[in-house]
C-alpha cells in the first residue's frame, strides 16, 4: 500500500517536508538515520545521503530516490520544478534552530511551521491498516513466546535484572529487530511502582513478580505485561490481583469503535474504585500502539478521542500498593465495530510457580 497516496495536505500548501525517522519510515518502509521525503500533489521524492543510498534504490518503490548533495539546493530546484510556493513542515519533529537553516538557505520558500501535517499525519498512523496489524501481532507473538520460555527462568534468588535480560535476549534470539522499550521486571515491594526500574533486587518465596516488555517487528512495536507469583500469594495478594483481572475484563468488553478513550478508561476505572482501591490505580488505562510505543489513541479519564476500526490500544490496569506490592495486566488490542480482537494470547490466570 502507497501510504504516500492518501497523506492530506494542509490548506494553501503545495509541498510537504517530512523529516522525522519514524514518518519517513512510515511512509517509505526504509529504516534510515537521515533523509528528506519532499511531496507534491504529483510526485514524491527521497533524498538521502550516500551511506543509504543503495539501500534506498532497492526498497523505496514510492517516491523518486536522490542521493543528497546541498539539500537546500535540490529543495530549492523541486519547489521551481513544481511551481510550488509554500511547504508544510513537521513541527513536532524540526528544531527551531534547523527550520531557521531552511529559511535562510531558502528565501523563496514559504514554510508552514504549525502542526496541521504533523496532527494529519499522526491521525493516519492512528488507523492501522492490515498490513500494520500483522506485524503488530508478529511483534507479540515474539514477546509471548520469550515470556513463556522465561516463566522457567523466575525463581527465589533471581533478580530483577537477570529477569529483564532474559525476556531481552530471548525478543532478539526470535527475530525482534528490537525491544519496544527498557524491559521492566520488578519483585517484591517494587512492583508497587508502576515504571521501576530492574535491579540488583532478588526474588523471595511469596513475591509478585511484574513484567512490562515488547518486541519491534518490522518497525512494529507490541506491548504487554503480566504479573506471577514464586510461592504460594496472601490472600490479600490474590484478592488484589482479581480486581485487576475483572477490571480489565470489564474494559475488553467495552472496547468499540464510537466510545471515547474516557469511556474505555472509566469501565476498568470504576470497577476498581467500587472496590476501595481507585487511588492506587493512579495512570491511565491505555495508549495507542505502532511505530512508536505511545502513540494515539490514549485511554483516559480525560481523553475525547472517539475510537475507531482499527485502532490499536492497551488496556493496562493497575493496582499499586506502596511498600507492599503491585499488580498489572496488560493487553494490546484492535478496536473492531462491536468489539475488539485481542492479540495477546497469553493467559491471564494468577500463575504461581
Amino acid at each position: 500500500m502507497n501510504k504516500l497516496e492518501n497523506i492530506k495536505f494542509p490548506e494553501n500548501t503545495d509541498a510537504l517536508l517530512i523529516t522525522s525517522d519514524i514518518n519517513r519510515r512510515y511512509f517509505t518502509g526504509m529504516k534510515s538515520s537521515a533523509g528528506f521525503v519532499i511531496v507534491f500533489p504529483e510526485k514524491a521524492y527521497f533524498i538521502t545521503d550516500f551511506r543509504y543510498i543503495e539501500m534506498a534504490q532497492n526498497i523505496v518503490h514510492n517516491c523518486q530516490v536522490i542521493e543528497q548533495n546541498v539539500i537546500y539546493e535540490q529543495i530549492s530546484e523541486l519547489m521551481k520544478k513544481h511551481n510550488a510556493k509554500r511547504m508544510a513542515v513537521e513541527s513536532m519533529d524540526i528544531t527551531i534552530h534547523r527550520l531557521e537553516l531552511f529559511k535562510l538557505r531558502l528565501p523563496d520558500v514559504e514554510f508552514v511551521c504549525d502542526d496541521r501535517l504533523s496532527n494529519l499525519i499522526y491521525e493516519m498512523r492512528t488507523v492501522k491498516t492490515d498490513e500494520e496489524i500483522e506485524k503488530i501481532e508478529k511483534a507479540q507473538r515474539i514477546a509471548e513466546s520469550a515470556f513463556e520460555e522465561t516463566l522457567n527462568f523466575i525463581r527465589v534468588g533471581a533478580s530483577e535484572r537477570e529477569v529483564a535480560l532474559m525476556l531481552d535476549r530471548l525478543m532478539l534470539e526470535k527475530d525482534a529487530e528490537a525491544l519496544s522499550f527498557e524491559t521492566i521486571a520488578l519483585t517484591g515491594a517494587h512492583t508497587s511502582m508502576p515504571h521501576g526500574v530492574p535491579s540488583e533486587q532478588k526474588i523471595k518465596n511469596g513475591d509478585f513478580v511484574l513484567m512490562d516488555f515488547g518486541a519491534v517487528y518490522e518497525g512494529y512495536h507490541s506491548d504487554m505485561t503480566r504479573t506471577v507469583c514464586v510461592g504460594q500469594p496472601t490472600e490479600k495478594m490474590k484478592k488484589v490481583y482479581d480486581i485487576v483481572l475483572e477490571s480489565q475484563l470489564a474494559a475488553l468488553e467495552t472496547v468499540r469503535s464510537g466510545i471515547t478513550g474516557s469511556e474505555l478508561d472509566g469501565a476498568a476505572r470504576k470497577y476498581i474504585s467500587d472496590r476501595g482501591y481507585g487511588e492506587a490505580f493512579g495512570h491511565s488505562l491505555g495508549h495507542g500502539v505502532g511505530m512508536e510505543i505511545h502513540e494515539y489513541p490514549n485511554a483516559s479519564s480525560k481523553s475525547k478521542t472517539v475510537l475507531e476500526k482499527n485502532m490499536v490500544v492497551t488496556i493496562e490496569p493497575g493496582i499499586y500498593i506502596p511498600n507492599e506490592f503491585g499488580v498489572r495486566i496488560e493487553d494490546l488490542v484492535v478496536v473492531t465495530e462491536k468489539s475488539c480482537h485481542n492479540l495477546t494470547k497469553c493467559s491471564k490466570k494468577l500463575i504461581i510457580l
